[in-house]
C-alpha cells in the first residue's frame, strides 16, 4: 500500500510539473503557425514588402493579433518571432525561429481595439546585434523607419538605407508602414525555453554554433519566407 501510495504521489507531481510546460509550449507553437499565416497573407496581397528589401533583411520579426491591453492591463505590448538567415553572414536559408516581444507600442492609428499585425525588417548585422544582445529601444539604441510598400516602391532612399530595421502593421486589412519609434523590442526567454524544451539564448537560436531545428510549427514561416525571398542581397 505505501508503494502504491508513493507512486500516486510521484506520478501526481510529475504531471503537476509536466502540464504547464506542455501547455506553454503549445502556446509558442500557436504563435508560430500565426505568425506563419499572417507572414503568407500579407506576402500575397499586390502592395507588400518590396522583393529588393526583403531581399536585403538579415531577419524578420512577426507579431500577430497586437491588441491594445491584451494580457497585461494598460500595457501595449505584442509577442511573435524572428526568424534570420542562417550561416555566419547571414547568407543561408531562413532559419529556427527566436520568440520576441515588443512593447511600448504606440496604439493612436488603432481604431476599435481592432488587432494588428507587425512585421519589422532587420536590415543588417548592427540591427540584429542589437536585439540579440539586449531589449532594444527602436529609433534610439537602432535606427528604425516606417518601411515602403509596394513591389516595385522605390526602396533605394538614403532613409531605407540607414535604418537598421523598417517596420509595418496590418489593420482592418490595411497594409502599411508605420512608425514604432520609443518602442522596444527584446527575446522573450521564457518563451524560447518553452519551445525547444530547454533554457537556450536569442543568439544561439539565430547563431549557433549549434542552432536548433526548426520546429514543426515555423514550417509555414520558414517556407513563405524562402518562396519569397530565397537568395539574400547582401551587398
Amino acid at each position: 500500500m505505501r508503494n502504491l501510495i508513493r507512486t500516486v504521489i510521484t506520478s501526481s507531481l510529475a504531471m503537476a510539473l509536466i502540464a504547464p510546460v506542455t501547455f506553454a509550449q503549445k502556446d509558442e507553437q500557436k504563435r508560430l503557425e500565426e505568425s506563419g499565416r499572417v507572414m503568407q497573407e500579407i506576402l500575397n496581397v499586390p502592395d507588400d514588402i518590396p522583393r529588393d528589401l526583403l531581399n536585403r533583411a538579415r531577419c524578420v520579426v512577426v507579431l500577430p493579433s497586437v491588441v491594445k491591453g491584451a494580457f497585461i492591463v494598460g500595457a501595449n505590448y505584442g509577442r511573435g518571432a524572428m526568424v534570420c538567415r542562417s550561416g555566419p553572414d547571414y547568407g543561408g536559408p531562413w532559419g529556427a525561429p527566436s520568440m520576441m516581444v515588443l512593447e511600448g507600442i504606440s496604439f493612436g492609428f488603432q481604431a476599435g481595439g481592432q488587432a494588428t499585425d507587425f512585421v519589422l525588417l532587420v536590415m543588417n548585422r548592427d540591427g540584429v546585434n542589437s536585439i540579440l544582445k539586449s531589449k532594444v529601444k527602436l529609433g534610439g539604441d537602432a535606427s528604425v523607419s516606417a518601411g515602403p510598400v509596394g513591389r516595385t516602391a522605390e526602396a533605394s532612399t538614403d532613409a531605407f538605407m540607414r535604418a537598421e530595421i523598417l517596420t509595418y502593421s496590418r489593420s482592418r486589412g490595411v497594409f502599411a508602414g508605420v512608425s514604432l519609434d520609443g518602442a522596444t523590442l527584446h527575446a522573450d526567454t521564457a518563451g524560447n525555453t518553452a519551445l525547444y524544451g530547454h533554457d537556450i539564448t536569442a543568439r544561439r537560436i539565430i547563431e549557433g554554433p549549434t542552432s536548433p531545428r526548426p520546429p514543426a510549427s515555423a514550417q509555414l514561416l520558414d517556407s513563405e519566407l524562402e518562396k519569397a525571398s530565397p537568395h539574400p542581397r547582401t551587398a
